[in-house]
């Protein structure tokens, strides 16, 4: 059976030019040793492709190599950033508030809320999943450390307003933290165009290995407390052995990103037109939220639970919703947000694409999902 994969804002296949580059790191006629031991050339060949990996991702997203800590994803990144600020400055300052949305990942929803002492303000998002900057204003105070809001949403692909979001937070005198992960290659920004303090970044949505991620951290602007101990690497925000094969794959991630970017939006811009223009055509279906990045659609089909369309089209790689939450039949927590009742939560499927998406796939993919709720349908 044919298999057609929509589901990248999972994850990714790793970029065969990736695969190749990381291979060079792993045996002994290669780049294996220890980037932290000093005292022989097998580590300070490790350590020379590190520094160029975080030299790659830097120059991507506009950044200092120094800004750049290594982290194991994007989840601990999330992590590192709300609970290594929080630790760091809220009793030296005074501010212990956090601002963010109902949307955000659970990599922000459960860090937030497994703070001790911090007072934590959730937004509701507008229903078109963008964030009403009046309602920000509203809870913005002296009492306020960070605001935490995704550039990316993972389930939606809606943009959120990051950069008058930050300018706003610097106004009351926090620091903003923003979860990147799905906008890498996918949107033109950096993070001084976007402002912010502090960003969480992964490898494999961006077709890089699982495993890797960086927080970038502005020089100058903010303290971070280190949350795993054990050696004080990187400049003392995050202990541990660097996986030097994993940060040379996601530095080359980036570096392809950054490149192929431009080309690769607009391709998937018109991947997404015929996805769009097919569920026209077969009506009862909406899209949910704003559009916002050309890889992330997520959809409503009236009179059709999602779990019964995903097993009729099983050559079609679709999910519910975020991966981190696929475990559960409750419907998305942040469709909920935007209004969707219990029903159309369960009615909604994300379709997202990648790099090794083809026009044939996508063939396949408006095919199958007509035949399949036209079926579904008729025998509702």
């Amino acid at each position: 059976m044919m298999t057609a994969y929509f589901d990248n804002a999972s994850t990714t296949p790793v970029d065969p030019r990736v695969i190749e580059k990381m291979r060079a790191c792993l045996g002994s006629d290669g780049t294996f040793g220890n980037p932290a031991s000093t005292t022989h050339g097998f580590g300070w060949m490790a350590s020379e492709e590190v520094e160029w990996a975080r030299s790659m991702v830097a120059e991507t997203i506009g950044a200092d190599p120094r800004e750049i800590v290594w982290t194991s994803g994007a989840t601990e990144s999330d992590n590192l950033a709300i609970r290594g600020v929080f630790e760091a400055m809220a009793d030296s300052t005074g501010r212990n508030k956090i601002i963010t949305m109902e949307t955000e990942h659970k990599a922000v929803l459960d860090t937030c809320a497994h703070l001790h002492n911090a007072e934590v303000i959730y937004l509701k998002p507008e229903p078109n999943g963008q964030l009403n900057l009046d309602a920000l204003a509203q809870v913005l105070d002296d009492k306020v450390l960070l605001v935490s809001v995704m550039l990316v949403n993972n389930e939606t692909g809606v943009v959120q307003p990051v950069s008058d979001i930050a300018a706003m937070a610097h106004a009351a005198g926090a620091l903003m933290h923003s979860d990147l992960a799905q906008s890498v290659g996918k949107l033109p920004w950096t993070v001084d165009s976007l402002g912010i303090d502090l960003g969480s970044l992964s490898a494999h949505k961006i077709h890089g290995p699982k495993g890797i991620g960086a927080l970038y951290v502005r020089r100058g602007s903010c303290r971070v407390a280190e949350q795993q101990h054990g050696g004080q690497h990187e400049r003392g925000m995050r202990s541990g052995t660097l996986p030097t094969h994993q940060i040379v794959g996601m530095g080359d991630a980036y570096r392809i990103a950054k490149a192929e970017s431009a080309t690769e939006i607009e391709r998937l811009n018109q991947f997404r037109d015929r996805i769009e223009s097919a569920i026209s055509e077969l009506g009862g279906i909406r899209c949910n939220g704003l559009r916002g990045v050309p890889h992330i659609l997520n959809i409503t089909v009236d009179q059709v639970d999602a779990e019964r369309l995903m097993a009729a089209m099983p050559q079609i790689a679709v999910s519910t919703g975020s991966a981190c939450n696929s475990a559960t039949i409750e419907p998305s927590h942040v469709l909920q947000s935007m209004g969707l009742n219990r029903h159309q939560g369960l009615s909604s499927l994300r379709i997202s694409l990648g790099r090794m998406t083809t026009s044939d796939e996508v063939s396949i993919l408006i095919d199958t999902l007509t035949n399949a709720v036209s079926q579904l349908r008729s025998t509702a």
